[in-house]
């Protein structure tokens, strides 16, 4: 598949089914943009990975023993560092939804050909959100918030306050790096290209939804 890479993904597998993890090993070991770190058999075992390896990207099931995709996610929202999430689980558009408002970067259901996931993985790792199984140009014209996580919508309402980067982080006891991150996130779900345009969305969503 792919060439060799100076710096390749590293990337961690979590998932309940070993015959899922076997496959995942086998295609990610196949294409040399990728380095597997971790493999893990839930998410207990994924969290305590994440605290001892550094890696760029995790592929994660959604129901798993012992910390399913939606205790991963919670469980990775305020650590610095942290990889990347991509959810790899059924064709379920409610996971979906939720999975990206929790913070994950990706999703994709595995019934789709096993190498789309290889791309996923690649663009989230260049700081793409990848959501293929959603319209997520049709969510965004809904309500332009609803995909943000608590924590990208707190920042959304204090950038509209006037708070710098540096303020967000004393604010939020956060490091500038993570501010900078979630504030990529948030730009890139919003289709905004800098903060100015990011308030503009807030404002005008707040505006159509007054009396």
């Amino acid at each position: 598949m792919g060439g060799a890479e100076a710096n390749p993904i590293r990337i961690g597998f979590a998932d309940k089914n070993p015959l899922v993890l076997r496959g995942l090993q086998s295609l990610f070991g196949e294409d040399r943009r990728f380095e597997l770190v971790v493999s893990a058999s839930d998410g207990e075992r994924f969290l305590d990975a994440v605290a001892r390896f550094a890696f760029d990207v995790g592929i994660i099931g959604w129901v798993m023993a012992n910390g399913d995709g939606r205790a991963v996610l919670e469980g990775l929202k305020d650590r610095t560092p942290a990889p990347r999430i991509v959810v790899y689980t059924g064709a379920d558009l409610a996971v979906a939804r939720l999975a990206m408002q929790l913070g994950a970067a990706g999703f994709l259901s595995k019934s789709e050909p096993p190498e789309r996931l290889l791309d996923v993985v690649a663009e989230v790792a260049r700081g793409r959100m990848m959501f293929p199984f959603l319209d997520l140009g049709r969510a965004v014209a809904a309500d332009p918030l609803a995909c943000l996580t608590a924590r990208e919508r707190e920042l959304l309402e204090r950038l509209a306050e006037g708070l710098s980067n540096e303020g967000l982080a004393r604010r939020f006891g956060l490091s500038p790096n993570t501010v900078k991150f979630h504030l990529r996130n948030l730009y890139e779900k919003l289709g905004a290209a800098n903060r100015a345009q990011a308030v503009a969305v807030l404002l005008g969503r707040d505006r159509g939804q007054a009396p």
